[in-house]
């Protein structure tokens, strides 16, 4: 083979490798705009939001290529989009247990977005204790000559989750750098602190809907007096009755 041919090849591999990453790339930031609107929308409009905040990663080649390797698979373009659905990663932390299923639905209504697969780690978590709600989402990308579609792998979770996901990473880490096996009683431990946070969690779902219905009454109450106080004594008005009967009289 001539090297003319060889650098045109090269010249060609390095082509599509780029697009094949910038394709997951876009897929990524179209979801966090996504994401973003939402958050304000619920932000402008319910004085609330249950996103907290997202955090986004894109797989390296290098890491795209080792994981292909664990695979023991063939390692081309096509083998890495159907091995690995976990190139371009977004992951969401919300406030609470319902506000993941909550923005897990709204994700899921978007006319564009095909929800591929879910992975409950909540309902059924992980020997280790390991809890979130994965989802595999496929986005359409537009470029200048195409349509893509591309998966993008969503982690929904807590503040309480995301704390103990990523202390958890930090420990296994440095044991997995030592190439040591993590003691049991570390283990044992890890997952009871997964069991607490859960336990902190549900409490503060507990709280959160307790104040949130003191509140709602308290606004109930506040809208009537109001109203009220609009009406006054003046009963030449001659109000409709159903309106008489939202205020008590």
């Amino acid at each position: 083979m001539s090297t003319e041919i060889q650098l045109e090849q090269l010249k060609q591999l390095r082509y599509d490798l780029t697009r094949f990453m910038m394709i997951y790339k876009f897929a990524l930031e179209e979801m966090e705009t996504k994401i973003e609107i939402l958050k304000e929308e619920f932000q402008s409009l319910h004085d609330y939001s249950p996103i907290e905040h997202t955090k986004s990663r894109l797989k390296s080649p290098e890491s795209i290529m080792n994981k292909m390797l664990r695979k023991n698979k063939e390692f081309s373009l096509d083998a890495v989009r159907a091995s690995i659905k976990d190139i371009a990663g977004l992951r969401i932390t919300c406030s609470f247990i319902s506000d993941i299923y909550r923005v897990s639905d709204m994700l899921a209504n978007q006319d564009d977005l095909k929800v591929l697969g879910i992975k409950d780690y909540i309902k059924h978590p992980k020997p280790n204790g390991y809890q979130s709600l994965h989802l595999l989402v496929e986005v359409p990308v537009f470029l200048s000559d195409c349509q893509e579609h591309v998966c993008v792998e969503v982690q929904i979770r807590t503040i309480a989750m995301d704390f103990w996901a990523s202390l958890e990473h930090k420990i296994f880490y440095n044991y997995s750098k030592s190439s040591k096996t993590v003691p049991e009683h570390l283990t044992r431990e890890l997952k009871n602190a997964a069991d607490k946070a859960y336990e902190l969690d549900v409490q503060m779902e507990r709280l959160n809907r307790e104040i949130q219905e003191i509140k709602d009454a308290q606004s109930e109450n506040d809208l009537q007096e109001e109203l009220r106080r609009m009406i006054g004594d003046n009963r030449q008005l001659n109000l409709p009755a159903q309106f008489m009967r939202l205020l008590g009289e």
